[in-house]
């Protein structure tokens, strides 16, 4: 597994009142909705890695983010269990 470090300012965290670990957890839901919404090919299941998530808890977070979780084509949804 690849490694991304970021350097988060202490008074961002402090604003937000999160650790560096709950942050940590919010960016990468953040960049597997944002993958999603950009419209990549990234399966659903691929995507519930990337944040660290199984994948039913990420389907239902989709829906705190506004992403629609079943907009795929039946092939997706194939793909998408096929990879699950």
């Amino acid at each position: 597994m690849s490694q991304i470090m970021l350097d988060i300012p202490e008074d961002s965290l402090l604003a937000l009142r999160v650790s560096a670990a709950e942050m940590g957890e919010e960016l990468r839901m953040a960049a597997a909705i944002q993958a999603l919404r950009a419209g990549s090919a990234l399966p659903r299941g691929a995507a519930a890695e990337l944040a660290g998530v199984p994948k039913p808890l990420f389907l239902v977070r989709l829906a705190d983010y506004g992403v629609a979780t079943f907009r795929h084509s039946e092939e997706d949804l194939r793909r998408d269990l096929a990879n699950a």
